[in-house]
């Protein structure tokens, strides 16, 4: 087991601006999309060392069809008489506060949370993520793919139930602690990400499973419900430097346009784009710097136009990557 196993210490001085804490997260859901809900979580707390302190499971009933049960095994029998998301979220919460979340591909954990959060008109205490496929990137790993299996495999960790998310969450945490120490010993920078706390929901109608009830977990069944204020994005003050080169920065006033589902609410990845000095474009064009897809293959619009025109693409986990580092403008702003 995990919590048996005693890690050497290291001769390498520990860098001082490693988080002083960690969550592995796992959760399954019902589906990939904004309204799909989480039907199980795992929580492994590490210390700032990677050595596990607890962990912690539970069941969450999703007010509605449970989704692939042929995935994650949860039948709406099992679900019915679990725990709603707000009778857990101060528990998962204290499970999570002060603490990196730490996720394989984290921007879908983080954001299924994040929105099961704002549905329970709360905001999750989480900060950063870092997700353990842009680590074993940095980290140069010689993975033959991705998936959790293949990391856990390059450290030796055996997995006894896929999909089941202590499981999950629990070979996350012993590929992540060697992964950690690799990372300390050749001074590799974190690729930590910021974590924003989502201000709006969305749900389409969706039919309901067990005790739940018109109301329940703060909406109407059948009944869309969202909040947002109103606003238009100023005109980006900077003027448009050109194509976005792969493996540079981005700089301000590169115009980016987005293309299909995102696991970050659409509207909140555009406002990050505005406030680091991007220009968002509806459309794309000649002019477009760069195009941000989760399916490059896709046949829409956008994606067609940025082949023909050899418009850069890159992925959402990419793009969150390069918007913490985007250069500044050659000149002052217009108006400036």
């Amino acid at each position: 087991m995990l919590e048996d196993r005693q890690t050497a210490p290291s001769a390498t001085p520990w860098p001082a601006a490693y988080p002083q804490g960690y969550a592995v997260v796992d959760v399954e859901t019902t589906g990939l999309a904004r309204d799909d809900r989480i039907v199980s979580a795992a929580v492994y707390r590490l210390d700032a060392r990677g050595e596990v302190e607890d962990h912690w499971y539970t069941l969450v009933n999703p007010e509605r069809d449970p989704g692939p049960v042929w995935i994650h095994g949860l039948t709406s029998d099992v679900l019915e008489g679990a725990p709603l998301f707000p009778d857990i979220a101060e528990e998962f919460a204290t499970r999570l506060e002060g603490r990196v979340l730490v996720a394989h591909n984290a921007v879908f954990d983080w954001s299924m949370i994040a929105r099961e959060y704002a549905r329970a008109r709360r905001e999750a205490p989480v900060r950063q993520r870092l997700c353990t496929i842009a680590l074993s990137k940095e980290l140069g790993l010689p993975l033959a793919n991705h998936k959790l299996e293949s990391l856990a495999a390059h450290f030796g960790v055996v997995q006894q139930r896929a999909h089941h998310a202590l499981d999950d969450a629990r070979v996350l945490a012993e590929a992540f602690r060697p992964s950690l120490h690799t990372a300390a010993r050749d001074g590799v920078r974190l690729p930590l990400l910021e974590c924003r706390p989502l201000t709006e929901w969305t749900d389409r109608a969706a039919p309901l499973i067990g005790r739940q009830s018109a109301g329940s977990g703060g909406y109407s069944a059948g009944t869309p419900a969202s909040w947002r204020p109103s606003r238009k994005r100023p005109a980006c003050p900077y003027p448009n430097p050109g194509r976005y080169e792969p493996g540079k920065q981005l700089k301000q006033g590169m115009r980016i346009a987005f293309s299909g589902d995102t696991s970050v609410e659409r509207d909140l990845l555009e406002d990050r784009a505005v406030e680091a000095g991007l220009h968002v474009a509806t459309s794309l064009s000649r002019l477009t710097s760069l195009l941000v897809t989760n399916d490059p293959e896709s046949g829409t619009s956008k994606v067609v136009k940025a082949r023909q025109f050899g418009t850069p693409v890159v992925d959402e986990a990419a793009f969150g990557q390069l918007l913490g580092n985007v250069e500044p403008a050659a000149g002052p702003a217009a108006g400036a």
